[in-house]
Formats: structure tokens, C-alpha cells, sequence
């Protein structure tokens, strides 16, 4: 794993050669946060912001965003996406995103649930913004992985 795999012998960008690959069970979980003032994230998780329902509009987002990955970053594979999830935690000053995408395929998914955690967390802040202007958000990251040649990963705490 330590050589860039989209990149060539010659260092030029190319989509990675997946024909020969077996198919395998993939999993991929990403998180990410989005800290925020208490008027906005009581409104946001009341579903009470002068744009609707927050979490069901993000959520939507989210999963939409996964399904889109390969159109987003340029040398992903377009992906047939069996189960996209977002769901939502309530922090003392945030809202945790946790996404997930799976497939039975011959490339991993992780690119699909960051994406989906990432974009979840732009909605959030998109429908927000009218009560916090000054929102952060950070720490998207792979949580695990499972499924292809390399097994599976953990991100450490």
C-alpha cells in the first residue's frame, strides 16, 4: 500500500484497472461533525429551521451525494451502491454525521460514505446558516472499512 494507486508508471493520473478483480462484500463508515451555537443546533435538531426539517433534508443529501461520487472526484468508479446510511448524533456543541455505504463489488466504498458524511454536513450547514453563520465543520474521516484484498481497517482513536 505504499504506492499511489492512480498514478502510472510515469506518474500521470489514470483510473485504476479493477476488470480482474473478484467481487467482493464492501462496507465503509465515515464520520464527521459540525460544531454550531445552541439556538442552531435546538433548531436544527427540532427540525425547526426557517428551511425545514435539517436532518431529513441532510440525510437525503447524503445519500444522493454517495450515489454521485463517481460524477464528484474524478478518478473514482461510478459504483452500483447496494445501502447508503446518515444518521445523526447529538453532541453537547455539534452534530456528529456517521454515514455508511455497501456494495458486493470490485472497489471499495470509502470515497462513497465521505462523501455522504461531507455533504450531509454542508446541508446541515446550508440550512442552518441563518441562525449560525459561524459553524465549523471538521474531522471527516474513514472509521472502517471491510471487504477487498485488504481486509479490514480501523481508524484508531
Amino acid at each position: 500500500m505504499n504506492k499511489l494507486t492512480h498514478l502510472d508508471d510515469k506518474g500521470a493520473a489514470h483510473m485504476v484497472d479493477v476488470g480482474g478483480k473478484r467481487e467482493t462484500a464492501r462496507l465503509a463508515v465515515a464520520e464527521g461533525r459540525i460544531r454550531m451555537n445552541a439556538e442552531a443546533l435546538d433548531a436544527i435538531m427540532a427540525g425547526a429551521t426557517a428551511k425545514g426539517d435539517a436532518l431529513a433534508t441532510a440525510r437525503i443529501a447524503g445519500i444522493m451525494a454517495a450515489k454521485k461520487t463517481g460524477d464528484l472526484i474524478p478518478l473514482c468508479h461510478p459504483l452500483g451502491l447496494e445501502s447508503v446510511t446518515v444518521e445523526f448524533e447529538r453532541e453537547d456543541d455539534a452534530i456528529r454525521v456517521v454515514a455508511s455505504a455497501s456494495l458486493t463489488g470490485k472497489t471499495g466504498v470509502e470515497m462513497e460514505a465521505m462523501t455522504a458524511a461531507g455533504i450531509a454536513l454542508l446541508t446541515l450547514y446550508d440550512m442552518g446558516k441563518a441562525i449560525d453563520r459561524a459553524m465549523v465543520i471538521g474531522g471527516v474521516r474513514l472509521l472502517s472499512k471491510t471487504g477487498g484484498k485488504s481486509g479490514e481497517w480501523n481508524a484508531e482513536d
